[in-house]
């Protein structure tokens, strides 16, 4: 349970040499049917690994649920094999605490998400504008750009399985005050890279996540965005670029969003009044603290 990498043979080609035959290491992607009192919810691809986490994140993410005791328990069953093989683990069961609703039927998503996508299935756009039970407009977190400026380095020093693969996203969960790195989380879909993080923080009994920066390694989409503000998260950054629909969505919830951290530099699409401006000489090193 739990794999994250796997071998598999690759032909090395290089102009002017001859083709070897090698092995390669490659990110596992395997399907997760999440289940809520087992009810089919949705069917995610994803690394395998924090599963627990990620079904808590996505239900959070949805509005089924809004802490961590709200879901009682989370087991997994006998899945589908994949690759030949019998896997048992590729089914999550959870249970939700006496008193909270189960999704309606309306919410099943009966088609499965890809790993790039976090809001497959949705009937309209309007139906991901969930209410957020952890409004983050009125946060008062400012955040250094000097500081901010060190977290993709931190992430990046972090993400042993990119290293092994060049094939997984991560996220990461940073203080905003001091740099602590608090969590870092992997997986082929930047999504449920989040819903990892998020479901680390449920769990831990850490939200809303006020005062954090919500760190990803590759681009903001529309659902990332939305993650952030239904976990209560006033800042996200990325290395990369933001989709329209997330600086909208940002500006309509009060979200800072940050794009293109890289270096010295950055492009704050939303919130910019979180983010206060220093000049080079000011860096200072984030903290590497981190629970597992």
């Amino acid at each position: 349970m739990g794999r994250i990498t796997a071998r598999r043979p690759v032909t090395r080609i290089r102009i002017g040499q001859d083709p070897r035959r090698r092995p390669d290491t490659l990110a596992v992607e395997e399907p997760l049917e999440i289940r809520v009192g087992g009810d089919p919810l949705s069917v995610t691809m994803r690394t395998p690994g924090h599963d627990v986490e990620l079904a808590t994140g996505f239900l959070l993410s949805e509005g089924i649920v809004r802490t961590g005791a709200d879901v009682q328990q989370a087991i997994h069953c006998g899945g589908p094999a994949t690759g030949g093989q019998e896997n048992t683990y590729n089914v999550l069961d959870v249970t939700l605490a006496p008193g909270v609703a189960a999704p309606t039927p309306d919410m099943a998503r009966n088609v499965y998400m890809t790993s790039s996508c976090g809001v497959c299935g949705k009937a309209s756009i309007d139906a991901v504008r969930t209410e957020s039970a952890h409004p983050v407009a009125d946060d008062p977190l400012i955040v250094d750009a000097a500081l901010l400026t060190t977290f993709p380095d931190v992430l990046r020093e972090h993400q042993a399985a990119f290293e092994k693969t060049g094939g997984l996203h991560a996220a990461a969960l940073f203080d905003g005050s001091t740099g602590e790195l608090l969590v870092v989380r992997e997986d082929v879909g930047r999504h449920n890279a989040v819903d990892k993080v998020v479901g680390w923080a449920a769990m831990n009994d850490r939200l809303p996540l006020a005062g954090c920066v919500l760190m990803v390694s590759g681009r903001v989409a529309f659902e990332l965005a939305q993650k952030s503000i239904m976990a209560g998260a006033p800042m996200i950054a990325a290395v990369s670029a933001p989709s329209s629909l997330a600086v909208d969505l940002a500006d309509e919830a009060g979200l800072t969003l940050v794009g293109f951290l890289r270096g010295e530099s950055m492009n704050v699409y939303a919130g910019e009044r979180r983010v206060r401006a220093s000049s080079p000489a000011d860096r200072q090193p984030a903290h590497e603290t981190m629970d597992a």
